[in-house]
């Protein structure tokens, strides 16, 4: 590896499980100090064992947790990955209060108050914020209302937050996965597989016949994008929305389940 980080501290919620498990490793690799925030239990330890980082366990909805998690930085920060999400799948017509609350408590206004509280420490020198949204954001499903518009919620910040805080050094984008091996990914194909009557690994190969590539991602492939926009590679890009989805960006009724 380049040594890419090298020297620098990064902040990655979700970490114990998916891309953000794949950042860790990948930043780590690139030379990063790593502290990783969020739920997971073990597998959290797991990940900062595998990367040297510090486990920090907490909900990014909670704010004393995302105090700790900040304290953890030591008083320097340079790089913040906002990876913590959840899918909980539903119709418009039936979409609950609940659902709804849920989804934007952790996928928009967790994402932003880690943001806001890691304000403090990379107006000192100035850093990156990548926010992962979802091409959900863009390419809305009839079964996942309040995911895809808290996605799209989350943008639209990164848009707002890359401007107000350009001048202080700090570059904010985000990541725009299609689909991704992920557990949040096998899932939807559990579901998708009950409701068909097949299994998840035919949902999966009939998936790839609506992305260009022919195959789902890997998380370590939306690592490799985190770690662009992270990296000085990205030092003039801001407020942009890297969308890695192998080609699938394609009408509604092309989403999966």
């Amino acid at each position: 590896m380049t040594g890419r980080l090298d020297g620098r501290t990064a902040l990655i919620t979700g970490a114990a499980s998916g891309m953000g498990c794949a950042t860790a490793q990948r930043f780590s690799e690139e030379g990063a100090r790593l502290v990783l925030f969020g739920l997971g239990g073990e597998a959290l330890h797991e990940a900062a064992a595998a990367t040297g980082g510090i486990a920090v366990h907490g909900d990014v909805t909670e704010s004393d947790d995302i105090t700790r998690a900040i304290e953890a930085c030591a008083g320097h920060l340079d790089i913040v990955v906002n990876a913590a999400g959840i899918i909980l799948l539903d119709e418009p017509a039936t979409l609950t209060d609940a659902i709804w609350e849920r989804s934007f408590a952790v996928n928009t206004t967790g994402a932003m108050k880690v943001c806001r509280s890691a304000l403090p420490l990379l107006k000192r020198q100035g850093g990156a914020i990548v926010n992962i949204a979802s091409v959900g954001a863009f390419n809305a499903s009839p079964v996942n209302a309040a995911y895809s518009a808290s996605k799209a919620a989350l943008v639209s910040y990164t848009r707002s937050l890359a401007y107000a805080h350009g001048p202080d050094g700090i570059r904010v984008n985000a990541v725009a996965p299609g689909w991704v091996r992920t557990p949040m990914s096998e899932y939807e194909m559990e579901v998708a597989a009950r409701e068909n009557g097949t299994t998840p690994e035919k949902e999966f190969s009939a998936l790839t016949e609506r992305i260009a590539l022919r195959r789902v991602a890997t998380p370590d492939e939306i690592a490799s994008c985190c770690l662009f926009l992270a990296s000085d590679e990205a030092s003039f890009v801001t407020g942009a929305v890297l969308v890695a989805d192998g080609g699938g960006r394609a009408p509604t009724h092309n989403r999966a389940v």
